[in-house]
């Protein structure tokens, strides 16, 4: 199958989803919008813990009037009373119409939607004791097991509360994303004044004041004051970002030491927080080729129950067994095998995943293509404004007259410092990074096309171009200046009283994130490529550089997504990591296509994941976070089905020779201990051993 053909599935709702929503027996799904999911899953805990606690106390009295325990304690001549079969019968009644009601409305949901599930087996389960234990007090001769029932109904609640529970922890990241932004913001009046008004109430173009300490209300533009902004939740960089006038805001940062004025830009669903929001919910909803294995596997485990538990019963008949003891075999059979920790296992770890990697910074809008991303093994990097800055910068100094470099640099530099020239702005750069103190130039002036001339400190300075020099018939012969213009870098000249003083080569930055990336992507047995439009000699040295496996130089805009197709065709699964409009159809040609979050509009809708730092060491999170996710799915299915080789066996009795037998209730037990487990397993996530996001190299870095 294509890439193209497969790697974009319709989204669509886990059956997972469908269940839990079965599950609150129609209860009130709560508000619609970024906290409606929450708000649902916090009525269904509720919900499940009233029904616990009640179904609890009425149990009680179900299990004192059960002749089984009265005759284990000897009591029965103490609690036996006229008419206590009648009273025992009213209580499980209503233990089973009330504490039973979510499972029995799943049941007739999925009898609607043509999907028998755990509901339906669980309200099998119910029914069938319920059922014949009532017939039994009315006049059919055989023995009542109400105490079970009751118990069985104790258990499954108590599994479902605790299930409810774990699944809202593992939303929590999203809920906390939800949380960030305001009520209320400060806006300007046309006094001059503030006026504290709803956040909705905000347009594009209205001024807003963000005092030291809240949260900025929406994304918009600071136009005065000066302060940094903790921009954690929303990006995973836990240093703060100086902002200054003219630099942006994004809503739900937390502003810190001084008040600031900002226009409002976007708001509503506009904003960027509200994108990463929707994208992250759109993620965890999703379909996952490891989901649909396990929903295929529920479905077969539910008809295995079904056709287990109806043999159980009739075997035991056969084998001359009392019909409630048989009955009570198959219910205990259709109760283990509910497949409610299988229907767990893959959605919870996926809530789990997208969540922590959006609190991360790493914003996944396609899941297959996230799974894809742990078989990843060669990266293709766009080199402009990934691996490099795409900014010029000095990487050579080299003196020809005797020149300290220092002084070269701070000539160079204090006369370029009036020129606005990306050359000329490189250089002043350079200086400033190694301290460098620069004198005001006199008499500048531009020489068109060639460089710039003026006096600094009583100095005639000029720093010109290799064409300036050849107009000039001024000969330099360097081995060291050959080599650094055959690496493809710009080289610019330093006259100093018109004699060649020296040359400063000039080329687009490396980060130094790029390295630890590469390093680390080699350790992982991953295969680094770079693909640009520059220069064989440029793209040669930025290989050398990094120490990358393979490059592409020279490569037209339209031509990407081809280098990608002829890496594919090394039997290669490749992910390609850009920023640019001329990267979108590599991307999609891609079997992961990652943009860089600070990239355009085009490229992030091309790419399956979002990066929302221009940071390549984000990408070995992704891939280090895909590998975990799928260690865990694996890790869940493997609980919820591979119990089932011994519990299925156990529940229809085996081992009743032995002694051993387990009732309904033990059933339900151990069926909600596996489905703990695997909501337990699925959070366990959060607790890696490395961060996921840049930050883990940031702070290595920074020791």
């Amino acid at each position: 199958m294509k890439h193209s053909e497969a790697k974009h599935e319709e989204p669509g709702r886990s059956a997972h989803a469908d269940r839990h929503e079965q599950d609150s027996g129609g209860m009130e799904t709560g508000k619609k919008g970024h906290g409606g999911h929450g708000e649902h899953h916090a009525v269904m805990v509720a919900d499940y813990r009233q029904r616990f606690w009640v179904s609890v106390v009425l149990s009680v009295p179900v299990l004192v009037l059960a002749p089984m325990i009265q005759s284990f304690l000897g009591v029965q001549e103490l609690l036996r009373f006229p008419g206590d079969s009648y009273v025992q019968w009213a209580l499980a009644t209503t233990i089973f119409v009330y504490g039973g009601k979510p499972f029995l409305a799943g049941f007739v949901d999925e009898l609607r939607g043509k999907d028998p599930g755990m509901m339906t087996l669980i309200a099998l389960a119910i029914t069938v004791a319920y059922a014949y234990s009532s017939a039994v007090v009315f006049g059919l001769p055989g023995k009542v097991f109400f105490w079970e029932l009751a118990t069985l109904i104790d258990v499954m609640l108590l599994g479902h509360w605790i299930e409810m529970r774990s699944i809202m922890g593992a939303s929590s990241a999203l809920e906390s994303l939800v949380q960030l932004m305001p009520a209320e913001a400060h806006r300007v009046t046309s006094s001059g004044g503030t006026e504290d008004v709803p956040v909705t109430e905000l347009s594009p173009g209205d001024k807003v004041v963000v005092k030291p300490g809240e949260k900025v209300p929406v994304d918009g533009t600071i136009t005065k004051g000066r302060t940094s902004l903790n921009e954690s939740m929303l990006t995973g960089e836990s240093k703060p970002v100086e902002k200054a006038e003219g630099d942006a805001a994004i809503g739900g940062a937390v502003n810190g030491e001084a008040a600031f004025t900002m226009k409002v830009e976007k708001t509503g669903d506009e904003t960027y927080l509200s994108q990463v929001i929707e994208m992250v919910k759109k993620a965890q909803e999703s379909r996952s080729k490891t989901q649909n294995l396990a929903d295929r596997a529920a479905k077969w485990l539910t008809f295995t129950a079904l056709t287990v538990g109806v043999g159980t019963l009739v075997v035991w008949l056969i084998l001359g067994a009392a019909f409630e003891f048989s009955l009570e075999r198959m219910v205990t059979v259709m109760v283990i095998t509910c497949p409610h920790a299988l229907g767990l296992a893959v959605p919870l770890v996926v809530a789990v995943s997208t969540a922590l990697s959006a609190k991360n910074g790493l914003l996944i809008r396609d899941r297959s293509a996230f799974e894809r991303a742990r078989k990843v093994n060669a990266i293709l990097f766009d080199k402009t404004g990934t691996l490099t800055q795409g900014r010029f910068g000095v990487s050579d100094v080299m003196l020809l007259d005797g020149k300290d470099e220092t002084e070269l640099l701070r000539l160079a530099a204090s006369l370029e410092s009036q020129s606005e020239h990306p050359i000329a702005q490189g250089i002043v750069d350079k200086a400033k990074e190694k301290g460098v103190a620069l004198s005001a130039p006199q008499d500048f002036s531009a020489i068109p096309g060639k460089g710039a001339q003026g006096i600094v400190d009583g100095q005639k300075i000029k720093v010109v171009s290799p064409g300036y020099l050849e107009e000039n018939e001024i000969n330099v012969d360097d081995e060291t200046v050959r080599q650094v213009a055959e690496q493809g870098k710009t080289v610019v000249y330093v006259l100093v009283e018109d004699r060649v003083a020296g040359a400063i080569g000039l080329a687009d930055i490396i980060r130094p994130e790029s390295r630890q990336a590469l390093e680390r992507l080699k350790e992982m047995g991953i295969q680094t490529m770079m693909i640009t439009g520059d220069s064989e000699a440029v793209a040669k040295w930025v290989a050398k550089e990094l120490g990358l496996n393979d490059y592409f130089a020279e490569v037209l805009p339209d031509k990407k997504a081809d280098k990608v197709k002829e890496v594919q065709d090394r039997g290669l699964i490749v992910a390609m990591t850009g920023d640019g409009v001329n990267d979108a159809p590599a991307l999609t040609q891609a079997d992961v296509g990652i943009a860089i979050g600070a990239g355009t509009d085009v490229a992030i809708e091309s790419a399956d994941i979002v990066l929302v730092r221009s940071d390549p060491r984000d990408v070995i999170s992704i891939v280090e976070l895909a590998r975990a996710t799928q260690r865990k799915m694996k890790q869940n299915l493997f609980w919820a089905t591979g119990y089932n080789v011994v519990a299925i066996p156990l529940a229809a009795g085996v081992l009743y020779w032995a002694g051993v037998v387990l009732s309904p209730a033990v059933g339900a037990a151990l069926m909600a201990l596996s489905t703990v487990i695997v909501a337990v397993n699925a959070r366990l996530l959060r607790f890696k051993p490395r961060k996921w996001g840049a930050e883990v190299a940031s702070e290595e870095s920074n020791g």
